[in-house]
């Protein structure tokens, strides 16, 4: 029952997202879409209700107690985020709005977004952790917390992995490629279609040059 709830909970956030924006950009009532983006937290509180309900009927933790909590944690550090970028995308495609600006790809500000997204993580562990140490309180010493408390060490393992690969962009920060060169011998204004020969014909000299050689001319 409970990973049957997990994956209705998923389906539902897609399609309370793709409701909300649709009522938001398509049918032009801003309103409305805002009410029914709000109603996703629902989602993660009816899960954790009936996964505490399981529990207190006597069901033995599990693995699929402890995958609720991982997924009650992730929605919590990162579901805004996803929110926010598909709305940046949403208003830009039917609402006029200019594209979202795209993540950097180099240097630190790059070390600072994948930093930026690890929070997210580290807040998905904190809150799946939370969620479990309740429950194995909530189960007692007369149950077997053990399966509960290993998923704890998941969420942190996976939040781990996660900050090693953010904190290589910092250690070794990605290079944004250099700019062609100008070809051997020549200036780099030379390098994008001026030419450095002298011109022959009057056409070709600045106009204040001809006009200097024709008053030139004349005083001979």
């Amino acid at each position: 029952m409970i990973v049957t709830l997990i994956v209705v909970c998923e389906v539902g956030f897609w399609v309370l997202l793709a409701a909300g924006l649709a009522a938001r950009y398509l049918l032009r009532m801003p309103r409305t879409g805002v009410a029914i983006l709000l109603c996703e937290p629902l989602l993660e509180v009816l899960l954790l209700v009936v996964t505490a309900i399981d529990l207190k009927n006597g069901a033995d933790p599990s693995w699929k107690h402890g995958l609720a909590a991982l997924y009650i944690g992730y929605t919590v550090g990162h579901g805004h985020r996803t929110v926010k970028w598909l709305d940046g995308h949403a208003a830009h495609r039917f609402g006029g709005a200019p594209p979202p600006p795209k993540p950097p790809k180099y240097g630190m500000a790059r070390a600072r977004h994948e930093g930026a997204i690890w929070l997210g993580s580290a807040v998905a562990a904190a809150v799946a952790s939370g969620l479990l140490l309740l429950a194995s309180w909530y189960v007692g010493d007369d149950g077997n917390t053990d399966g509960l408390r290993h998923w704890i060490y998941v969420a942190w393992r996976a939040a781990g992995i996660h900050g090693l690969i953010a904190l290589s962009y910092a250690i070794w920060p990605k290079k944004a490629p250099e700019a062609p060169e100008a070809p051997h011998g020549l200036p780099h204004d030379c390098s994008h279609g001026s030419s450095a020969v002298p011109a022959r014909d009057p056409e070709d000299v600045p106009d204040r040059l001809v006009r200097g050689a024709r008053k030139d001319e004349e005083q001979v």
